[in-house]
C-alpha cells in the first residue's frame, strides 16, 4: 500500500505550523522531476533532465529571469585559450580553496568547462569575440592565465539567462510556474523526499494559492542567501529558502561560514549595491583611498588581482583607518572605459559619475554564498530524492573561497550531470502519494513588523557575521537569532514573506554556529580572534538541525552540539 506524504516533525520550526488549510484539501502536481530555481543551474538541470525523456516542472519564485544568474557581470570561466588547459584551471581552482576544495570535483568540473561552452554556442549564446572570431578572453582574480569568457562586457548573466530561457520555453517536456514560492519539503514513510508543499500566484488577478507539487526526484537551484546581509550584490529573492527548507528535513549543510565578499559594489546612498566585476581592475583599474593613494599593493603581491577575500578585507580596514564610508575605484588607466563596460557607465552617468574622467565609490558586499547543501557529483544530498546544484549546494569545488567566474560553471556544469543522472532515477520512481491532514496551529494577537525584523537581521549580520568575526560577536548574534527565531515560529504570518524571514533567521543561525565552531581564518572567513590558518582545521565542516538545536562535526570529529564562550 502506498505509503502517504507526511509534513515530519521539524527540528526546526516550520512555517506549515501557521498554514490555515489541511493539506488534503490543496491541488496537487506532479511531474518526474520538480526544479526548484531558474538560474543557470536550475535551468540547466531542466533541460538535461528533460532532453533525458522526463517531465521536469521549472518552479520560478518571481519571473523566470530574475535570479543571480540574471545579474551575473562576471563571466564564465573555461580553459578555452591556447595557452591554457582544464589541468591549469583545476590547479588554480583547488590554490584557491584554500586546502579545503574536492580535487575529484574541481577536476571533473573545469575537465567539463570547454564542452560546456560549446553547449552554450549551439544553444545560440553569443560571447565576446576578436576580430578573427576567437574568443576575447579575460582575466580576473585567482586565475593565472585569462580564462574568462564575457558577454557584451558585462552582461554575460544577461545572455546566459536569455538562452537558457529560450531553450527551457521551447522544451516540449518542461513546464515552467512563475511565482511559485516553495515552503516545506515532503517525505514519504521511508524518509525519502517526494514532493513540497509551495505557494503560488499563477493567477495574477489573485492572492497566493497553497499547493502541492509531487516528484520523486527534487532538485533545488534555490541559490545563495545574501539578503541576510546589510550590504549584498543579490536580488531580492536571494533569502536562503533552499538552505533552510534542507535544514528543516533533515539534510547535512556544509560550509556554511564561508561566505564570499565582493570588494567592489557602487557606494550611493540610496542606490541598490550595484556590483563592478573585477574584470574592471583586470583591465587596469585602481583601488584608492580618499587622498588618492593606491594601497592594494601594500596588501599583496597580486595587488588589485589579489584574491576577493583579500581585496575585500584590505578595503574594510582601509575604510576603518581612514574613516571613511567607501574607497575609490579609478578606471583612469583603462582605455576607453564607457565603450568597455557600458552597463556599469550607464547606471553611473545616472547618478552623474563619468566613469572616464571621475573614481567611482565602492566598498565590499555579500556576494556568493560558498557553502550550502551538502552535494556529490550527481548533486545527491543526505537525504534521499532530494538533489542540490548551483550557489545552494556545497559539493566542494570552490573549497574556502570561490575563484571569480568559476560560479556560473559550476550551476552549468553540475547542473547538467544532475539533470542528465536525475531523469534515470526519476522516471523509474513511480509511486504518487497523497498528503495527510495537518492541523495549524491558532494565530496569535500579537503582530509583527516583517520590515523591521528583516532590517534588524540584516544589520546583525552584517555587523557580527559579517568581513571580520569575533567570538564575542557571534555569540551575541546567536543568542539574538535564536530569541527571534523563538517568536517568529509562532507569530510570523503564513505568507511568502512571513516564511522568507523565518528562513533567514533560521540560517543565519547555522552560519554564526559554523563561524563560532571554525576557531581558524581561511578563505573567505576571518576571525579577528584567530587571524592565522591552522593545520587542524584543513578540514571541511557540517551542520544539522536536531531537536531544536544545531550540532556541527569536522571530518575529523562526531557531532555534537557546539560550545558557547
Amino acid at each position: 500500500m502506498a505509503s502517504a506524504l507526511s509534513t515530519f516533525p521539524p527540528l526546526l520550526a516550520s512555517p506549515l505550523a501557521r498554514n490555515p488549510l489541511a493539506l488534503r484539501s490543496l491541488p496537487s502536481f506532479r511531474a518526474d522531476v520538480i526544479v526548484v530555481g531558474s538560474g543557470a543551474a536550475g535551468l540547466a538541470a531542466a533541460i538535461s533532465a528533460a532532453d533525458s525523456g522526463a517531465h521536469v516542472m521549472v518552479l520560478s519564485k518571481g519571473r523566470i529571469n530574475q535570479t543571480n544568474t540574471y545579474e551575473a557581470q562576471g563571466g564564465i570561466a573555461a580553459a578555452v585559450g591556447d595557452d591554457d588547459t582544464p589541468q591549469q584551471h583545476a590547479d588554480d581552482t583547488y590554490r584557491l580553496g584554500y586546502g579545503l576544495s574536492d580535487r575529484k570535483v574541481v577536476d571533473e568540473f573545469t575537465s567539463a568547462a570547454p564542452e560546456t561552452i560549446e553547449w552554450l554556442v549551439e544553444s545560440g549564446m553569443q560571447f565576446d569575440c576578436n576580430a578573427d572570431k576567437s574568443f576575447d578572453i579575460g582575466r580576473e582574480a585567482g586565475h593565472s592565465v585569462p580564462r574568462i569568457l564575457h558577454s557584451a562586457g558585462t552582461a554575460t548573466g544577461r545572455e546566459l539567462q536569455r538562452t537558457l530561457i529560450a531553450r527551457t520555453k521551447s522544451h516540449p517536456r518542461i513546464d515552467v510556474y512563475h511565482a511559485t514560492v516553495a515552503i516545506e519539503l515532503l517525505k514519504d514513510a521511508e524518509g525519502a523526499v517526494r514532493g513540497l508543499i509551495a505557494m503560488t500566484n499563477i493567477r495574477s488577478d489573485s492572492d497566493f494559492d497553497t499547493v502541492v507539487f509531487e516528484a520523486p526526484a527534487i532538485v533545488f537551484a534555490t541559490g545563495g542567501g545574501g539578503q541576510l546581509f546589510r550590504e549584498t550584490t543579490n536580488p531580492q529573492f536571494a533569502t536562503a529558502d533552499g538552505l533552510a527548507m534542507a535544514l528543516r528535513a533533515g539534510a547535512e549543510l556544509c560550509d556554511l561560514e564561508f561566505v564570499q565578499f565582493h570588494p567592489t559594489t557602487l557606494y550611493v546612498a540610496g542606490a541598490a549595491r550595484f556590483l563592478i566585476s573585477e574584470v574592471t581592475r583586470g583591465a587596469g583599474a585602481k583601488l584608492l583611498d580618499k587622498n588618492g593613494v593606491a594601497f592594494m599593493k601594500d596588501c599583496h603581491p597580486d595587488a588589485e588581482l589579489a584574491p576577493r577575500d583579500v581585496v575585500s578585507r584590505a578595503i574594510y580596514r582601509h575604510m576603518i583607518k581612514t574613516h571613511s564610508r567607501y574607497v575609490c575605484l579609478d578606471l583612469s588607466s583603462v582605455h576607453s572605459p564607457a565603450t568597455r563596460f557600458p552597463a556599469l557607465a550607464k547606471i553611473c552617468r545616472e547618478f552623474g559619475i563619468d566613469i572616464e574622467t571621475e573614481s567611482l565609490p565602492v566598498r565590499p558586499a555579500v556576494h556568493y554564498f560558498v557553502g550550502g547543501i551538502k552535494s556529490n557529483l550527481h548533486g545527491q544530498t543526505t537525504v534521499p530524492g532530494l538533489f542540490a546544484v548551483g550557489e545552494c549546494s556545497s559539493t566542494g569545488f570552490h573549497g574556502a573561497n570561490r575563484m571569480g567566474s568559476n560560479s556560473l560553471l559550476e550551476g552549468l556544469v553540475h547542473g547538467r550531470i544532475c539533470g542528465r543522472n536525475i531523469s534515470k532515477y526519476a522516471t523509474a520512481e513511480r509511486r504518487w502519494l497523497s498528503p495527510v491532514l495537518t492541523k495549524a496551529q491558532p494565530q496569535a494577537d500579537a503582530q509583527l513588523n516583517l520590515n523591521d525584523m528583516t532590517y534588524s537581521l540584516k544589520s546583525l549580520m552584517w555587523s557580527e557575521v559579517g568581513i571580520e568575526r569575533s567570538a564575542a560577536g557571534l555569540e551575541d548574534a546567536h543568542v539574538l537569532l535564536q530569541n527571534w527565531e523563538s517568536y517568529l515560529s509562532r507569530l510570523a504570518p503564513f505568507t511568502p514573506q512571513g516564511v522568507e524571514v523565518l528562513n533567514m533567521v533560521q540560517v543565519a543561525q547555522a552560519i554564526a554556529r559554523c563561524a563560532t565552531f571554525r576557531t581558524e581564518s581561511r578563505g573567505a572567513h576571518y576571525r579577528e580572534d584567530y587571524p592565522q590558518s591552522s593545520e587542524d582545521w584543513k578540514v571541511r565542516t557540517s551542520v544539522i538541525a536536531d531537536r531544536h538545536q544545531f550540532l556541527i562535526k569536522s571530518e575529523t570529529n562526531k557531532w555534537a552540539a557546539p560550545k558557547t564562550v
